[in-house]
């Protein structure tokens, strides 16, 4: 229920939302407001638009009421600028509503009229009338002004709400204010409106229109940061004889504002089609608490009128990061810990299941001949050593038969009668990786063979060929190895053989020969398996 009334009202006052007519006065003056409506038979009501608060009719001691189709400010206040809103009933049961701005000025010693307060020019004749006279009941003209000045002389004629001027001239143009009095239930109160008044255009004037801001916009800033507010307006087609862009701070203009904190800069021009503009751009140098309570008010004016479009600040609000975010995050930090946990767990089996499913036929021309040159220690008694069954028959079972590799190992790919020396220079040199066996025997050895010293000058020396170390027994610590062969277990570790020997061949997917595998140079397929390697 609560909602439909809600709903009712809101559609009453949808109508106003327009502004009807805009009123001006100074602070300590009467003003009296008269709703848009010439059908006295209808019953007005009035409202502040905003708090959509009914204004009463008047009382002992009220400043601010209303009655039919007036609202009363006597006298006016600061506080009193604003929208109201006079709500029409129709005797036929229809309602319309009218909204009406006021702005109130402060008022300075020594200024006749605010620069702000300004009605429309309204005839080209010689005639001038004072702006809102008609809404004073009891009221008469005391002076005339023309550009703050007191108009005398016989070209002027005054009859209320008028003055004629004859023998009309260019230098006639310019800011006419009447000042009156009126009185109310034995009170006088002061009253002062100015108006514009051009003798001749060679212009079109145009209803002034703010195109930004929009009125009651909010703009978000930082503390302690600069901040500028723009405003353009359209003033009219070609340039106008009066035309006034500029801002307000808390209803006083901004070069009466604090001149340390605020600046104003502002230009006029025409656009494409000769319409002609206006934009002030303020610029407050330091955010402060104090600017979050004021009000920035633009003001545009041309010969018909003025219009205004008021902005307040606050605070930017911290955009910390959203639940969605947060979650979003926690699921990729979780996913990328969980894809780094599987690559490491499954790198090899990844990086081999990658070899054999891209792995293009083509022929590898790196000028080497074997994929590996096999280091063993070599036994000198004529008994066979597992090391021996391992380097004559199982690797080249595993490696050579069913992975596709081209293996060097001395005493099999040597020839009779070449000289050992030089045979196996210029194997290793040959061979794109070094696959050192490391034993107990080994260690034990005082000397290098020379397949070993030749092995370590290209992979530690020339940095040519890569090592493959096989630790194919438990080792315990390696302080008792060359210190060039420590140096690459540092570097990169050893492959552990942990499997009992059998006399089955062994499958080439077990985990050891996997990461002999993955050691292991690219093998390149060839249509050709002549080519192969």
């Amino acid at each position: 229920m609560m909602m439909y009334v809600h709903l009712i009202f809101l559609s009453i006052f949808l109508p106003a939302s327009v502004i009807s007519e805009s009123y001006d006065a100074i602070e300590g003056e009467a003003l009296v407001v008269r709703c848009p409506e010439n059908d006295l038979s209808a019953k007005v009501t009035w409202y502040h638009t905003d708090t959509r608060k009914r204004i009463p009719e008047e009382e002992e001691g009220s400043r601010v009421f209303s009655k039919e189709l007036f609202l009363w400010f006597l006298p006016t206040s600061l506080e009193d600028s604003g929208n109201y809103t006079c709500l029409i009933n129709y005797p036929d049961g229809s309602k319309k509503g009218r909204k009406m701005n006021v702005q109130v000025h402060p008022y300075k010693r020594g200024m006749c009229f605010p620069s702000r307060i300004l009605y429309a020019n309204e005839t080209r004749k010689g005639k001038i009338s004072c702006p809102t006279f008609k809404n004073y009941e009891n009221a008469t003209i005391i002076q005339w002004y023309k550009d703050c000045r007191p108009l005398q002389g016989e070209r002027y004629f005054m009859h209320d709400p008028y003055i004629f001027i004859e023998n009309l001239n260019k230098e006639d143009d310019g800011y006419y204010t009447c000042q009156f009095t009126y009185t109310h239930r034995g009170k006088v109160f002061n009253v002062s409106a100015t108006r514009i008044f051009i003798s001749e255009a060679k212009h079109s004037s145009l209803p002034v229109e703010i195109l930004f801001p929009k009125d009651e916009d909010v703009k978000e800033v930082e503390l302690g940061t600069a901040f500028s507010l723009k405003c353009q307006a359209r003033l009219g087609i070609k340039k106008q004889p009066i035309a006034v862009v500029t801002w307000d701070v808390n209803k006083i203009p901004a070069e009466y504002a604090d001149e340390e904190k605020i600046h104003q800069e502002i230009i006029y021009f025409e656009g494409q089609h000769q319409e002609y503009y206006g934009e002030a751009t303020l610029t407050i140098s330091n955010i402060e608490h104090t600017d979050l309570q004021s009000s920035f008010t633009c003001v545009a004016m041309n010969e018909m009128g003025n219009t205004r479009s008021t902005v307040t600040l606050r605070l930017k609000e911290k955009s910390g990061p959203s639940v969605l975010m947060i979650a979003g995050f926690l699921v990729l930090l979780m996913s990328v810990a969980v894809s780094v946990v599987l690559y490491q767990s499954f790198r090899v089996d990844i990086i081999l299941l990658y070899r054999d499913l891209f792995q293009a036929y083509s022929v590898k021309d790196d000028g080497k001949i074997y994929d590996a040159y096999v280091i063993y220690p070599q036994s000198h008694t004529n008994e066979a050593t597992f090391v021996e069954y391992f380097v004559y028959q199982m690797m080249p079972d595993i490696l050579e038969n069913k992975c596709g590799y081209k293996l060097c190992i001395y005493g099999r790919d040597t020839y009779p009668g070449e000289d050992k020396a030089n045979a196996i220079e210029k194997r290793i040199q040959k061979s794109r990786r070094l696959i050192i066996l490391l034993t107990q025997q080994l260690i034990n050895c005082q000397e290098l063979n020379y397949d070993q010293h030749i092995a370590l000058y290209n992979a530690l020396i020339q940095n040519d060929t890569k090592v493959i170390l096989l630790e194919m027994e438990k080792m315990g610590t390696y302080e008792n190895l060359q210190e060039s062969l420590r140096y690459i277990i540092k570097q990169q570790g050893t492959v552990k053989w942990k499997e009992q020997h059998t006399v089955h061949p062994q499958s080439s997917n077990s985990k050891f020969w996997k990461h002999v595998r993955y050691h292991m140079p690219v093998t390149f397929r060839s249509s050709d398996p002549a080519n192969a390697g």
